[in-house]
């Protein structure tokens, strides 16, 4: 099999320490980017997209503390 290209939501959840519920409801409002494939629940998220979306995350989150937001 070629390298794989895409994750899943549980994987996504995983690598990000969150629950899957979480991840699901990132793409439900679609702040993260997913293809659904083929019946209900089958979500994949490109793996060269979630390495931007992480970027972007991490670009908001730097100038949300430069310009005094709280951490708590």
């Amino acid at each position: 099999m070629a390298n794989a290209q895409f994750y899943t939501l549980a994987d996504v959840a995983e690598i990000l320490s969150a629950s899957p519920a979480q991840v699901r409801a990132m793409v439900r409002s679609g702040e993260l980017p997913a293809i659904q494939i083929g019946g209900r629940g089958q979500w994949r998220i490109q793996i060269s997209v979630f390495e931007e979306w992480v970027q972007q995350k991490h670009q908001e989150t730097a100038k949300a503390i430069h310009s005094g937001v709280s951490l708590d």
